[in-house]
C-alpha cells in the first residue's frame, strides 16, 4: 500500500489538486467552536488538507511517502511534516484536535484499529476527532472480492472499506461520539479527471 502511494506522488504530484477537501473547512470552523488551538493529520499526503489548518492553528502532518512529504514541505511550509505510519504514534505531542481525511478506509480492521488508537494516543483529554471514509451508501461498495465484512479488493493489492452509519459508529465506540453525517465529494485531478465520492464523517471527543 505504502509503496503504491509513494509511487503514485512520484509520477503524478499534487494527485487530487490543491484546493482541501469541504470536509477540512467544516472541521476547521468546528475546531475553532471548541477552542482547538492544534490539530493532528495522520495520512497528510503533500499537504493539501494540512493548508486549511496551519493558517490558524498549529498543525502536524505525519505521512509515510517520501516523495508526497517533498511536495508538502514546499506547499504547506508552516505545517510539521513528521516522516512515519500513522498506524504508529509519531510524536509526544497532546494536539487539541485530529483531522483524518479518507485514510480510515484503506485498511482491513486491524490496522483500521491501530489508526484511531495512534489518533487518540496523540490527543489530549477531550480533544476532537473528525474522521472520513467511503459510505456504504457509495456505488463501489460491494465492487470486486470481499475480504471482511464491509471490505472489498477492487483490485489486486488494492482494497477498501466502506461505512454504515453504525459501523462508523462502532469504531469509535471509546470515544463521545458528537456528529455523523454524509457528504458527496468531488475531487478533480490536474489532469482534469473527476471522481464523486459519497464519504461518511464522524466527530468525536476523546474521554476525559
Amino acid at each position: 500500500m505504502s509503496q503504491y502511494w509513494s509511487t503514485r506522488f512520484a509520477r503524478e504530484g499534487m494527485i487530487w489538486g490543491d484546493q482541501p477537501s469541504p470536509s477540512a473547512l467544516r472541521a476547521k470552523v468546528r475546531f475553532l467552536e471548541h477552542g482547538v488551538k492544534s490539530v493532528l493529520v495522520p495520512g497528510a499526503g503533500y499537504g493539501r488538507n494540512t493548508k486549511a489548518f496551519s493558517s490558524e492553528l498549529d498543525t502536524y502532518g505525519v505521512e509515510l511517502s517520501r516523495a508526497a512529504l517533498e511536495l508538502a514541505a514546499e506547499w504547506d511550509v508552516r505545517t510539521r511534516f513528521i516522516e512515519g505510519s500513522a498506524l504508529e504514534p509519531q510524536s509526544d505531542i497532546a494536539a487539541d484536535a485530529v483531522y483524518c481525511y479518507d485514510v480510515l478506509h484503506l485498511f482491513l480492521a486491524e490496522e483500521r484499529r491501530r489508526l484511531i488508537a495512534a489518533s487518540l494516543a496523540q490527543l489530549r483529554p477531550g480533544g476532537l476527532l473528525y474522521f472520513t471514509g467511503f459510505s456504504d451508501e457509495d456505488p463501489n461498495n460491494g465492487r470486486g472480492s470481499l475480504l471482511e465484512p464491509g471490505t472489498f479488493e477492487y483490485k489486486a493489492g488494492k482494497y477498501a472499506h466502506f461505512f454504515s452509519d453504525a459501523d462508523l459508529r462502532g469504531h469509535f465506540a471509546m470515544a463521545e461520539i458528537m456528529e455523523t453525517g454524509t457528504f458527496t465529494e468531488s475531487l478533480h485531478s490536474p489532469r482534469g479527471d473527476s471522481h464523486n465520492y459519497i464519504l461518511r464523517y464522524i466527530l468525536a471527543r476523546k474521554a476525559l
